[in-house]
Formats: structure tokens, sequence, C-alpha cells
């Protein structure tokens, strides 16, 4: 037990340098947005057949404007840095009502999909506490 914790302890030094960190959490930041980038976008360029898909879920289609600017914009927010702790909220918040609406089924895919979006959550609720960092418009100066 002693070697991971003395393994763990070299980690939470190595990541407590700011540098490293500031280039950590933006990583985070553009692994994280890269989903809501990509999937706001397709939803732009397939918007009919997106639109037809959530009415087929019981969603309103009017809805669909909605969920292309918290995906493409949030995400663009994410990846920037700007109001992180509240983007990032509304992406969880998001993120765990798509799973219940749209991943809900038995299938072994549809469960990933479902955990995916809770796995998404829970790197955004981490977001939401610990904000965007110091490479960011938001330009927060917490270290880890």
């Amino acid at each position: 037990m002693e070697f991971f914790r003395n393994i763990n302890q070299k980690v939470a030094d190595i990541v407590a340098t700011p540098s490293i960190n500031s280039v950590l959490i933006l990583a985070a930041r553009a692994c994280a947005s890269a989903i809501f980038i990509i999937a706001g976008y397709g939803k732009i360029t397939g918007y009919a057949g997106t639109a037809g898909y959530m009415q087929s879920m019981g969603v309103p289609a009017a809805l669909l404007p909605l969920v292309i600017l918290l995906e493409l914009g949030g995400g663009l927010a994410l990846l920037a840095g700007f109001q992180v702790r509240l983007v990032a909220l509304a992406l969880a918040v998001f993120s765990i009502a798509s799973a219940f609406i749209f991943h809900a089924g038995a299938d072994q895919m549809t469960q990933i999909m479902f955990m995916k979006n809770f796995a998404m959550a829970g790197g955004l609720l981490a977001f939401t506490v610990f904000g965007a960092g110091r490479l960011s418009l938001d330009a927060e100066n917490r270290q880890a």
C-alpha cells in the first residue's frame, strides 16, 4: 500500500507544478469539449434527421436549436475556458437527461452509450468544482 501512496504523491507533486497543471487542464477541456462540438455541428448538418429522431423519442423538434446551442456553444465555451463552471454544469445535466431519454434501452450498445453519458457528466462535474484553470478565458489561478 505504501508503494501506491508514494506513486500517488509523486503524481500529485508533478501535477501541482503550475505549468503542468495548466496544460493538463487545457487538455482535459479539449478532450471533454470535442464530443459536444462534433455532435452540435452534426445536428446542424443533419438537422432534419435529428429533428425526426428527437420526435420519435418523444422530444419536441422545436428544442433542437437549444440542443445545438448547448452542445456546440457549450462545447466551444468549455474549450475556450469561458464560464466553465456554469457551462460544465449545464452540459452535465444535459448529458444525464440525454442518457435517460435516448440511451435507456436494453441492448449492449445502448447501455454503453448510457454509461458514456454518465462518465462525461462526471468529468464535467469536476470542471464545475475545479474551474477552467489558468490557460482559459476565465483565467482561474487555482492549483491542484
